[in-house]
């Protein structure tokens, strides 16, 4: 399929400057990934994520990792996964 349509929109530098920083580690383009969200809003006929205000304790999560705080984990993604849910039982 041609391109031939041009979306102009307006975003703060630096929040671009950080995604197309990812985007460029796992080989995508900010145009590409604007015409992946388009498919998805055609292909589910809606926005194809939830679109709310978070809860109090993702606000307070995000204070906290804006402060400087939070933990940073190592290991592998089961390592990390099988800490975390031990924690919860």
């Amino acid at each position: 399929m041609a391109k031939e349509s041009y979306i102009n929109a307006r975003v703060d530098k630096q929040l671009k400057a950080q995604a197309e920083k990812v985007l460029r580690s796992v080989g995508v383009s900010t145009s590409d990934l604007i015409t992946m969200l388009l498919r998805q809003v055609v292909l589910t006929k809606g926005v194809p994520f939830d679109v709310r205000l978070p809860n109090e304790e993702t606000l307070r999560a995000i204070a906290e990792l804006e402060a400087g705080g939070g933990e940073a984990s190592t290991g592998t993604t089961r390592e990390i996964f099988d800490r975390v849910t031990k924690k919860r039982s």
